[in-house]
């Protein structure tokens, strides 16, 4: 008992395969996700502070780090499930939370328990870090999501995915570094060759009408 068995959670995540139960060309694991988080969230904060704001960075990499922790309690749910109504989504936080307190309180030296507490809370919060995080968040599922459409995987999952990735990272458009993605990044993304090109940009221009990033 103790912090050895934080530490040895910590391989557990590699075993958390990403989107469980439908068929997908790559598997994606949390501990690999959240590496590619943070690395996006890097990216981002860069943007971010080169555009005048002022970017915690001892913040957003313990919230890109830890944020998908608690998954090692109960698994990853796939997000139109989990977004499916504002209730379940607050139940499943809920839960997280419950498991996690319990964890550190019985796991962590005492003198460590507040620190582990903040760090494995949920990260998206209304700070720029907590939105940096979101953005990076699902950028990454976008990401994946456009891995298995290129692919030619058949379930339309991965364009509903696409799709609710896409519109969460428009709630963050005030920030440049959304900005910054949706005006360069996403469009080189869609000039990449793959079969069903067409259908990916009709569901993108539609979600960005109006809206104009050059």
């Amino acid at each position: 008992m103790g912090v050895h068995q934080y530490f040895k959670s910590l391989s557990d995540l590699e075993k958390l395969v990403r989107c469980p139960g439908k068929f997908k060309y790559q598997e994606h694991n949390v501990a690999s996700h959240s590496f590619k988080v943070t690395k996006i969230a890097q990216y981002l904060g860069t943007v971010e502070e080169y555009h005048g704001s002022t970017v915690d960075w001892k913040r957003l990499y313990e919230k890109a780090l830890n944020h998908d922790y608690p998954e090692i309690f109960t698994g990853d749910i796939k997000t139109p499930v989990k977004y499916a109504s504002q209730e379940l989504k607050q139940l499943f936080n809920d839960v997280e939370e419950e498991m996690i307190t319990k964890f550190i309180e019985a796991e962590f030296p005492e003198q460590y328990r507040s620190i582990y507490h903040e760090r494995l809370q949920e990260g998206k919060d209304e700070t720029l870090e907590g939105q940096i995080l979101s953005v990076a968040d699902k950028i990454d599922l976008l990401y994946e999501s456009f891995g298995e459409i290129q692919k030619r995987n058949p379930e339309p999952l991965f364009f509903e995915i696409y799709e609710q990735s896409l519109q969460t990272i428009l709630q963050f458009e005030h920030l440049e570094c959304v900005k910054d993605f949706l005006g360069a990044i996403l469009p080189e993304m869609l000039q990449e060759k793959f079969i069903p090109r067409s259908e990916l940009k009709e569901i993108t221009q539609s979600i960005l009408a109006g809206r104009d990033y050059t």
